[in-house]
């Protein structure tokens, strides 16, 4: 047996054989939502080949049971390029809940937002996204398979009904172009009027090396981006790790509303 269903099997043996629909992965200060879910918690350190996400503001367990109606694997923390130089570091993780039974993939991230018209404490749909960084998680892959076509790798549908239940919940939520960065320092201004220039709204360290690995094995997926900042040099803002976590709880609320309503009628 490969690695993944190995630990399928494992996480099968905990938490139960019936398919999950969907696979939710948490960005920083969001691991809270890992919590509200009912069903069963598996540390990452009881996962052979998980990544520890050792990034302060994540909660790096997997949570498999019932959110909203929907049977969900939550992965409460993320592995970042900017750990250990891997881009294909969160590969084990998405093969697993594809295993579990998962077609659609929705990633929440913390970001720098390059809109003056969307401020911290916003939630931003992604709707494509810049590999400014330049890797790629498929660096390697033998097959054929590694030339995924990337048109509509934020999923139309899916995000049809993400912004149906912003509207319905009252929510404020934006749209926009999200651009890769690979940190972990900060961007420059410099870097920062770049990247505006190429058409992004939003930036940050994360997610699009997963919805690369989610189209690659046939997740459909969505992103959403919680404001933690203006980005270097739109505001006087004093940009940390410690500033985002402590951002992060303003946007997470209306990110967990939106959530919840996608949820009820998550077709």
């Amino acid at each position: 047996m490969s690695k993944s269903a190995d630990l399928v099997s494992l996480i099968q043996a905990k938490a139960g054989s019936e398919p999950v629909r969907l696979a939710l992965i948490l960005g920083s200060g969001l691991g809270h939502l890992a919590n509200t879910v009912d069903g069963v918690s598996i540390p990452y350190s009881e996962l052979p080949g998980f990544p520890h996400a050792g990034v302060s503001g994540h909660n790096p367990k997997l949570v498999v049971g019932v959110f909203e109606g929907q049977r969900v694997a939550v992965l409460g923390g993320r592995a970042h390029y900017y750990e250990a130089g891997n881009a294909s570091a969160m590969r084990l993780p998405l093969e697993v809940v594809k295993g579990l039974g998962a077609d659609t993939l929705i990633a929440t991230n913390a970001a720098g937002s390059m809109d003056t018209s969307m401020p911290t404490g916003s939630i931003m749909c992604l709707t494509d996204h810049i590999n400014f960084s330049g890797l790629n998680p498929l660096i390697g892959e033998p097959t054929d398979a590694r030339f995924v076509p990337m048109k509509d790798a934020y999923d139309l549908s899916l995000r049809a009904q993400l912004i149906n239940a912003a509207k319905a919940t009252g929510t404020e939520m934006h749209q926009g172009i999200y651009a890769w960065y690979s940190g972990p320092s900060f961007e420059t201004p410099a870097e920062i009027r770049a990247i505006r220039m190429l058409g992004a709204d939003a930036v940050g360290m994360s997610t699009v090396p997963e919805v690369i690995l989610g189209r690659f094995l046939g997740l459909r997926c969505a992103a959403i981006s919680t404001i933690t900042n203006m980005a270097a040099g739109m505001s006087d803002e004093s940009i940390s790790h410690e500033h985002t976590k402590a951002m992060a709880p303003i946007g997470a609320a209306k990110l967990e509303t939106v959530l919840r309503a996608t949820l009820r009628h998550l077709t």
